[in-house]
């Protein structure tokens, strides 16, 4: 067991779950809590699907390059402690969605070492670690973590899954924001979704149009408002 009061798990090239991450991030600096970030896998968890049939062109190499950073990450655990995957996460992250640039980066790109070694570095981290890209070893681990986090909401969600107060509390899929809040509005919102999720017969709420997430990779200067966009429910297990 960890002991942190927030399981977050994420995949490094979900645009929502990093956008997640970032509010969450707000609220523990507010409220002192404390987050384990866990590992799932959109590329593992579509293992089965075919993706030329059930996602846009170029959706299968993005999640790859997803799961070539988390065994990154998987190795940054083993090696370094789990206090370092959220430095790791953040560096990788900013980068592919928040960094000028960030809309011209493929995925090739963003899994290859050259990408990687020097955001290894800028979270105080060796660069010698990049050599887990391609080291399958790892996908065991990820994997397992994924069904871990899916077990806890069901199979039929992406990523972020969020656990609160583990082993007990409950856990959900999302919530899935467009923009981030203002520090006030921060909380206020973690306080409303952590109700819902106190009562034990909570399902689900959900509404499919949204505008886009204000983030460089979309072309969104961040704090400037998108259009409107119906968000098909297979963005649920994508990654842009």
């Amino acid at each position: 067991m960890s002991g942190a009061d927030i399981h977050f798990y994420f995949d490094p090239v979900c645009p929502f779950a990093w956008m997640t991450s970032k509010w969450v991030r707000m609220v523990t600096a507010q409220r002192d809590y404390t987050i384990d970030w866990r590992f799932i896998s959109l590329r593992l968890i579509n293992s089965g699907a075919d993706y030329d049939s059930h996602f846009p062109a170029g959706y299968e190499e993005g999640h790859t390059s997803g799961l070539r950073l988390l065994r990154v990450a998987a190795r940054v655990r083993a090696e370094h402690g789990r206090s370092a995957v959220g430095p790791f996460y953040e560096a990788v992250s900013s980068e592919i969605f928040d960094a000028p640039g960030a809309a011209e980066l493929t995925p090739v790109t963003r899994g290859s070492r050259a990408f990687v070694e020097p955001l290894l570095a800028a979270a105080g981290l060796p660069a010698g670690l990049a050599d887990a890209l391609d080291d399958t070893r790892w996908d065991e681990e990820i994997r397992a973590e994924g069904d871990e986090a899916l077990s806890l909401t069901g199979r039929d969600v992406g990523t972020p899954i969020i656990h609160f107060s583990p082993p007990g509390g409950t856990a959900f899929f999302g919530p899935v924001i467009s923009r981030l809040p203002g520090p006030d509005d921060a909380v206020r919102l973690w306080d409303h979704v952590t109700a819902l999720a106190d009562f034990p017969g909570f399902a689900e709420l959900k509404r499919s149009l949204r505008e886009r997430p204000q983030l460089r990779s979309f072309g969104v200067d961040p704090g400037t408002a998108g259009t409107e966009e119906d968000w098909h429910a297979g963005s649920r297990k994508t990654a842009s």
